[in-house]
């Protein structure tokens, strides 16, 4: 009998943990889904769900199209393809993230996730959170391992991550694809993914907990140079209320002078490369191989010794009087950029002048009416000498060492990491989801950390003190 038992509490057991994985079968475009658990008591993620019909063949260089249905329930416990790019090879960042459990890269690559602790309870009006990767928008992708959205959902907001086409799968201009739609010309693939996406959430994320009216858009290094595109894209009116801005420098260009391609010189100059490759028609472009488009910028630099928009890195979206009619320094100088809340920062390390141009954008949101709040990541990361391949060139408080600690993902990190760094992990986490939450880092009824503006030129700046403790606090790192 008490074998009995034991084999039936076993039995129980077992049925606790699978009912606890499966979450409830929600109904989104395109079909149904179901999460499963995370490490997290509570939280569930849907990973793998796509937005778009696949750009693949003919889909291939057009505005993405709606979502095949699906049969069945979709259980939704495998991130989706990693969009096609090159290769990654231990050293730098990519020992750093700890690439190599991802889907192979590949053109069928629109898919999203989201974590939340509300799955199914429409009334919940959780805030949102939609993240969008960097990697000079030649790679990367929303699944990598430092974007863990757990911890978000924990502090209840619902993250939302997702994948979009990059290099010359998503940055592709041509005057034969301009042809086949003249009102819609552009080359802007990848931006209008994430336009997508973000209509995506609008439709669908109450069926995840999420409030529509209540998301915030954010991103690093080209996530979030992609987020100053979207404040300056008229497509995203009505589809975020707040921005995030993480080392993609402020207002670069105080004069607006233009500095982006315009779309006409892109279709003139990917023409020539194409020419040169003997695909000189829409259909053989588009029946080209995968590896054949993805090498053809830098076999034609090789070979010509000319460089071209196909070669251009980091990629930067055209001027294409559609998804982008100016460059966003233009649109902060003459007051068509997004009137939401601004939070805007870099680290210690990074390069360039960011520091002055954040202050310069900030100051630019004060004159036109609105808010921005500025920091500085300043923890130089720990190092255990173990992997001299990747602190050979990230050293410091580099270019992306904030994301570990704003996803709270540092149990995915080989680094020593402190008590302390887990403390400036949650302050972090704190800052960024209250931002999401109530348009203030400080919470909804506000604190220290002001605005930065003409007669308060103050960063919050996020640190470590000697002993390693969390000991952030305001300062101005330009002070001489």
């Amino acid at each position: 009998m008490r074998r009995l038992l034991t084999f039936v509490a076993m039995i129980l057991a077992v049925a606790g943990i699978c009912a606890q994985k499966q979450g409830p079968v929600l109904t989104i475009e395109g079909g149904q889904v179901q999460g499963v658990s995370t490490d997290i008591k509570g939280v569930t993620v849907f990973r793998g769900i796509p937005f778009a019909a696949p750009p693949t063949g003919q889909n291939r260089w057009r505005a993405p199209q709606p979502v095949i249905p699906w049969e069945g329930v979709k259980i939704c416990d495998t991130f989706g393809h990693p969009p096609f790019q090159a290769a990654h090879y231990p050293g730098g960042y990519t020992t750093e993230w700890g690439y190599g459990d991802e889907a192979p890269y590949s053109e069928d690559c629109l898919y999203l996730n989201v974590w939340t602790k509300k799955p199914g309870k429409t009334d919940a009006k959780l805030p949102v959170a939609i993240w969008i990767f960097g990697g000079g928008m030649r790679e990367g992708w929303g699944s990598e391992p430092e974007f863990d959205g757990q911890e978000w959902a924990n502090k209840d907001v619902v993250l939302v991550s997702f994948n979009y086409r990059v290099g010359p799968f998503g940055f592709f201009a041509h005057p034969e694809i301009s042809a086949e739609d003249p009102e819609h010309a552009t080359g802007n693939w990848g931006m209008l993914d994430q336009i997508e996406a973000m209509k995506w959430v609008r439709k669908n994320i109450e069926q995840f907990g999420g409030d529509p009216d209540n998301v915030m858009i954010f991103g690093q290094s080209a996530g979030s140079r992609s987020v100053k595109f979207l404040c300056s894209s008229p497509l995203t009116k009505g589809l975020f209320n707040k921005a995030v801005i993480m080392s993609g420098s402020g207002l670069v260009k105080p004069r607006g002078q233009q500095s982006q391609t315009k779309l006409a010189e892109a279709e003139q100059s990917i023409k020539e490369v194409m020419d040169w490759a003997n695909l000189k028609t829409l259909s053989q472009m588009r029946n080209a191989s995968t590896e054949t488009i993805f090498a053809l910028g830098t076999i034609y630099t090789q070979v010509t010794g000319k460089r071209s928009t196909l070669s251009q890195s980091p990629i930067s979206p055209y001027i294409d009087n559609y998804t982008l009619p100016e460059s966003f320094d233009n649109a902060c100088l003459d007051g068509s950029l997004a009137q939401v809340p601004y939070l805007i920062g870099y680290t210690l390390n990074d390069a360039g002048n960011m520091g002055t141009q954040i202050v310069d954008f900030c100051l630019n949101r004060e004159e036109m009416g609105g808010k921005a709040w500025a920091y500085q990541f300043a923890r130089p990361l720990p190092d255990d000498g173990k992997h001299p391949e990747v602190t050979q060139r990230l050293r410091g408080a580099f270019h992306s060492s904030d994301l570990w600690f704003v996803f709270k993902s540092l149990k995915h990190c080989w680094r020593p990491w402190t008590q302390g760094d887990w403390d400036l992990s949650e302050k972090m986490l704190t800052a960024w989801s209250n931002f999401a939450k109530y348009s203030d880092p400080e919470g909804p009824n506000g604190g220290d950390w002001k605005p930065l503006t003409e007669n308060n030129r103050l960063f919050m700046i996020f640190k470590l003190d000697e002993n390693d403790k969390e000991n952030s606090g305001l300062g101005n790192p330009l002070a001489k």
